[in-house]
């Protein structure tokens, strides 16, 4: 069943439940109310006979008994109830008194209340004479007087109140109809734009229909899950298009070392007519693009698997951060690597920021070649910028250097994969900050990133233990 029609079901079942619970509760309080009128009908008439006066079961059409029907009684009262009374004596003997000429039936309560010998005793029943039905009222005379019943034909009260039944039911089941329409179309207003959701996600999953946004329409439930749900396509969409973008890139990158390894291995068939220098220099070389396809492969891995979520966020001070960066790169390249920190503490991931500063370390050895100046590292109110005294940077470039395999033409003929960057800015922006890079006056390159100006915490000297000063060179002998 679909989330309509339960919509439409609800709507009807709910309406006539409530129609049939007021309809319930109308019939009983007009049914009450009918009973308590004929009851004080009969106490009134009880009272007026017992003191005499007969004259109350008189009726319009003529005088008690008249008319040859015993069963059904023709009088009425000017009030329109037919009446009946007859004295019961102690023995349980009835006798009529006036009004239609009827036999009441004498049961054991009537018999004791006969007998009582206390007057004002009554009792109330309902009997069925023929094709009517008569409600019959006894009270006790006391003192060996016997008892008086008076009853009074119900049956038009019978037929008001089955009357007012049928009408309750055909009111409920008009509204039971009308609920279930107005159900209908509500639900149907309802669940369209779900209906139209539910249709632009089968076309994702199935078609991978990524293009497909739906209407955001109010400010209700659906519309926020519609606006989230376009809003989940536009990063799949995007997802998706640098996903291609990374595997065509890394297949045109893969393809260089791919092709030189496959032209050493060729050559590697002719080793032993090779001189020890050409065997030397072909095994330095097929080593040489073995580690840059290693790193080209783990760069790709870390770009492709994206585990941003995986690391918690913690405080970061950026000056240890890039001190142990520093340390890695002493320990791979041999260069001394000096840090000017003004002890920022930013909210971060540690290992990311600190993979971020080591890549811009390793690109600045990599353009420094054998300066025998210190890598430079200064960290700033959030922000790490590294120079380094190599050739610098075209201005042409210095808004492409953060791109995936982009190599300008002075990095072409050094070893890399054109990734170090681009991870630096992914770092950068999963922080909510930006990377930079440009040529300084006095030549060279400074490249860095920063983090978010929300990020930055309050810190201050005393935050900071002796191992992290102010100023430190990594690797300075």
């Amino acid at each position: 069943m679909s989330l309509r029609s339960r919509l439409a079901l609800a709507f009807a079942v709910v309406a006539a439940v409530v129609a049939l619970l007021v309809g319930v509760l109308s019939y009983r309080a007009a049914s009450d109310r009918i009973t308590d009128e004929v009851d004080r009908t009969l106490a009134s008439v009880s009272a007026a006979v017992a003191a005499g006066e007969t004259g109350v079961l008189a009726t319009s059409e003529g005088d008690p008994g008249d008319g040859p029907d015993e069963g059904r009684g023709r009088g009425r009262r000017g009030d329109g109830d037919p009446l009946v009374a007859q004295a019961v004596a102690p023995n349980g003997a009835p006798s009529a008194i006036g009004g239609r000429r009827l036999a009441l039936p004498v049961n054991a309560t009537d018999r004791a209340l006969a007998t009582a010998t206390t007057a004002g005793g009554t009792a109330t029943t309902e009997i069925d004479l023929g094709r009517d039905a008569y409600r019959v009222r006894t009270t006790a005379l006391g003192g060996g007087r016997g008892a008086l019943q008076v009853a009074v034909d119900v049956d038009e009260s019978s037929r008001v109140l089955t009357g007012t039944a049928i009408d309750i039911a055909w009111v409920s089941l008009i509204v039971l109809i009308a609920a279930a329409g107005a159900g209908w179309l509500l639900a149907r207003r309802i669940t369209r734009r779900l209906v139209r959701l539910a249709g632009a996600a089968e076309e994702v999953s199935v078609r991978g229909g990524l293009e497909h946004e739906v209407p955001v329409e109010g400010r209700d439930e659906v519309g926020r899950l519609s606006a989230s749900f376009n809003t989940m396509v536009r990063r799949l969409a995007a997802s998706r298009e640098a996903q291609e973008r990374l595997v065509q890139d890394a297949a045109h990158e893969l393809r260089t070392p791919l092709t030189s390894l496959r032209t050493n291995a060729s050559v590697l068939r002719r080793v032993a007519e090779l001189s020890p220098e050409a065997r030397e220099r072909l095994l330095d070389d097929v080593q040489g693009e073995t580690r840059e396809l290693s790193r080209l492969v783990d760069e790709l891995v870390e770009l492709a698997l994206d585990r941003r979520g995986e690391e918690p966020e913690e405080a970061v001070d950026l000056g240890a951060v890039a001190q142990r960066a520093a340390q890695r790169v002493q320990r791979r390249t041999g260069r001394a690597v000096h840090i000017d920190t003004d002890g920022s503490v930013v909210r971060g991931r540690p290992a990311a920021l600190e993979r971020a500063a080591g890549n811009l370390l390793e690109n600045a050895v990599k353009f420094d070649g054998d300066g025998d100046e210190p890598i430079g590292v200064r960290v700033r109110q959030g922000t790490i910028t590294v120079t380094d005294r190599g050739p610098g940077i075209d201005a042409a470039d210095a808004v492409r250097v953060f791109d995936r395999f982009y190599r300008s033409d002075a990095a072409r003929g050094l070893p890399g994969s054109g990734l170090g960057l681009a991870i630096v800015r992914d770092v950068a922006e999963s922080h909510g900050g930006t990377v930079f890079a440009s040529t300084p006056s006095g030549g060279g390159a400074a490249v860095g990133f920063g983090v978010g100006p929300e990020r930055l915490l309050p810190s201050s000297e005393s935050d900071h233990d002796e191992a992290s000063p102010r100023s430190i060179t990594v690797g300075d002998t």
